[in-house]
């Protein structure tokens, strides 16, 4: 009788563990959607409840001490390394998070955007314009 109890216990808390989803707070590593080419690492952190995120490194020779020449505000001609890139992502659920902005530094576009948590190391981020059918999707990985 111990033993099935303890069994079933066992079973009950591998599915409590299982069914929450993970955060995606910490260092993802971007690859570009056009050329599958890893671009940098993005740290994703939570301030006041929201996510933001920022350039730590980029990985690419030739990006290395590019400015944000065509970046709004004071984002323009700031180093693209250390810039916030990803603001305000609000969580929805577990593993989904909206209403944020994502600036694209190739372009100094900035886009609306949600992020969905896909496994414990992928991360789907979609940036779109108007509603999420206009837009482009990239996974991160967990690095």
């Amino acid at each position: 009788m111990k033993r099935e109890l303890l069994l079933v216990c066992s079973m009950v808390l591998f599915l409590f563990g299982t069914m929450s989803a993970q955060s995606p707070v910490g260092v993802w590593k971007t690859i570009d959607d056009e050329t599958g080419s890893e671009k940098s690492y993005v740290e994703i952190y939570e301030q006041n409840g929201k996510l933001y995120g920022k350039i730590l490194e980029l990985l690419l020779e030739e990006d290395k001490g590019k400015t944000c020449d065509d970046c709004p505000g004071k984002k323009k001609d700031q180093p693209v390394q250390g810039m916030e890139i990803l603001m305000g992502m609000e969580k929805e659920n577990d593993g989904y998070w909206s209403n944020g902005k994502i600036l694209d530094p190739a372009n100094g576009k900035v886009y609306k955007c949600y992020i969905e948590l896909e496994g414990d190391d992928k991360l789907k981020v979609r940036g779109y314009i108007g509603f999420s059918l206009l837009g482009r999707t990239q996974y991160w990985y967990r690095k």
